[in-house]
């Protein structure tokens, strides 16, 4: 249905403007279908470039998990309670779970009522392996709460570390 509506409406605009360029056929979320379809000439990854944790549910995803960030342990006002400096980067959209970034210890959780703060970010450990001055691994749910909010991406590889790359936002941009 959604392919037999976009060819109509393609032929549509054709009628009225010429041959169309390109036609985008959306996003991350439909890749291998939009790249079936013979009136599409673009597909855009988007997202999923990076297969942030929003996207560990699409099964048919053909990237890997290829980016995160990390904050620093504060505070530990208990031993099963630590506070990291910094934000969650919570994704755009509805709130809710996952659109939370995602703790790469499983031995960690978000308190209920606090979740990923913008300035300090509380956390409960089941047992106490953090320390003041640890870093805690996350990966973000969406592509944008890196890119918006850091001008440098860090890459690495399995020799190593490659080198900086500059994002949007370290390029001088601001999309919002």
């Amino acid at each position: 249905m959604i392919q037999a509506q976009r060819q109509k409406a393609v032929q549509l605009v054709e009628r009225h403007v010429g041959p169309l360029q390109f036609v985008n056929g959306g996003g991350s979320g439909s890749l291998r279908f939009n790249a079936s379809c013979p009136e599409v000439t673009e597909i855009t990854v988007g997202s999923a470039l990076y297969k942030p944790a929003l996207f560990d549910a699409y099964k048919e995803m053909p990237f890997q998990q290829a980016a995160g960030f990390c904050l620093r342990v504060t505070r530990q006002p208990d031993a099963q309670t630590i506070v990291l400096h910094g934000g969650g980067y919570i994704a755009s959209g509805a709130i809710s779970v996952d659109k939370m970034p995602k703790p790469l210890d499983e031995q960690l959780e978000f308190f209920t009522l606090e979740g990923a703060g913008e300035v300090q970010t509380p956390m409960k450990q089941r047992t106490k392996t953090y320390s003041i001055g640890d870093l805690v691994f996350f990966r973000h749910s969406k592509a944008g709460e890196l890119c918006e909010r850091f001008q440098v991406l860090h890459t690495f590889n399995k020799n190593g570390y490659v080198g900086p790359y500059q994002t949007y936002r370290g390029e001088g941009q601001c999309f919002l």
